[in-house]
């Protein structure tokens, strides 16, 4: 693994997190049991929802979402083509197809809802809205469309824990805390919703469908179980859950922190003739910035990535588009040229809370450097 000067992303442990970590181990309980429901507690009050559901990790919550308010065989789920291939593939996993909507344009990379109108059929059920990089869908089209053709809203805020006002736009949501998330405990997720029913169906789902856990049997609360329906093994741990809780507390301010620093990007690369900042006429006012991605000419960027690289910054491409993935090519789309155009030129730079002005100074340098060399093309 190279030793990056400048990593994409970078989770720093404080003392606070490693004790709870030893807490939970010494407890002699790992899964399932108080830090788990202190966690859910915790993050339901964050987001200002009613209900919370710990997960394995994001794709098991956004399926449980998807499974819980009824998707099923038969049904169709419009997804942007710019997403994680997660999005999707819980829409297959809940047995239902997904169909691929262009995004509003490549600088900002959310799904249109104008392009998802014009795909609604008589088996569309659902939207899953994807708020990319942490930037949040603007619900009011949205509930529009949903409201005008009775469509479900689903929520994947894998990239948005900590941006206001996600996880309350739609039925249910979708958080992930993989490593390299805002809120990041290794693996995890979490499913929040309004709706109760929802919420008791995924308890259950996330278990194997039995109506009680261990923890409430070994508590005394239950004394057995019934089994509802088939379901998964969706438990997340006691260990994670801890690291949950003590991370949420630290949310905020490192939100504050990944703002100041896509800010500073901003203010060195904003009007730099040949890259266009992602969500860079957004405002970063409640935004919890996931991914600070840049805009460049297709044929400049393997060049750009290879020149950062050799200064020791990591650079990524987030992401394909959807129906580029084989599994994926024989989705039913209209037209995604916008999302092609995205895909052809994005580069993620780094960013994460630990960055300072020096290292987003590095980097802006960097990449400026790069973009003035001229473009080596192969000669025939």
């Amino acid at each position: 693994m190279p030793d990056w000067r400048i990593p994409l992303a970078e989770l720093r442990l404080e003392p606070v997190d490693v004790a709870a970590a030893v807490a939970a181990l010494e407890s002699g309980w790992l899964t399932m049991g108080p830090r788990t429901e202190a966690f859910e507690r915790a993050f339901s009050a964050h987001v200002g929802s009613p209900e919370a559901v710990a997960t394995t990790n994001g794709t098991a919550a956004l399926h449980l979402a998807l499974v819980a308010s009824g998707i099923g065989p038969g049904d169709e789920v419009i997804v942007p083509a710019i997403t994680f291939v997660a999005t999707a593939a819980a829409v297959i996993h809940a047995g239902a197809e997904p169909v691929i909507c262009d995004v509003i344009s490549p600088q900002e990379p959310l799904a249109d809802p104008e392009a998802a109108a014009a795909l609604v059929g008589p088996r569309t059920k659902a939207v899953v809205l994807v708020h990319f990089a942490g930037f949040p869908c603007d619900p009011l089209p949205w509930r529009r469309l949903a409201q005008e053709r009775d469509l479900l809203l689903i929520e994947d805020a894998a990239h948005a824990a900590g941006t206001a006002g996600c996880g309350t736009l739609g039925r249910a949501a979708a958080f992930s805390f993989f490593s390299n998330k805002n809120l990041a405990v290794g693996e995890g997720g979490m499913l929040v919703t309004s709706d109760p029913e929802i919420a008791a169906r995924a308890r259950s789902l996330r278990s194997h469908g039995m109506s009680t856990g261990t923890w409430e049997r070994h508590t005394g609360v239950a004394s057995g179980y019934e089994v509802a329906e088939i379901g998964f093994n969706y438990r997340i741990d006691e260990l994670r859950a801890a690291l949950g809780v003590t991370r949420l507390g630290r949310l905020e301010s490192e939100a504050g922190r990944r703002r100041e620093a896509l800010d500073a990007y901003r203010e060195r690369l904003g009007a730099v003739e040949g890259v266009d900042l992602v969500f860079g006429e957004h405002a970063l006012d409640g935004v919890a910035p996931h991914l600070a991605c840049a805009l460049v000419a297709p044929t400049a960027r393997a060049g750009v990535r290879e020149s950062l690289r050799a200064h020791g910054i990591q650079t990524s491409m987030h992401y394909p588009p959807l129906h580029q993935l084989p599994p994926l090519r024989m989705a039913r789309r209209g037209d995604l040229s916008r999302s092609e155009e995205y895909a052809s030129r994005t580069l993620t730079l780094p960013l994460h809370p630990h960055l300072d002005s020096a290292a987003v100074a590095d980097v802006s340098a960097a990449l400026l450097g790069a973009l003035a060399r001229p473009v080596q093309r192969d000669v025939p």
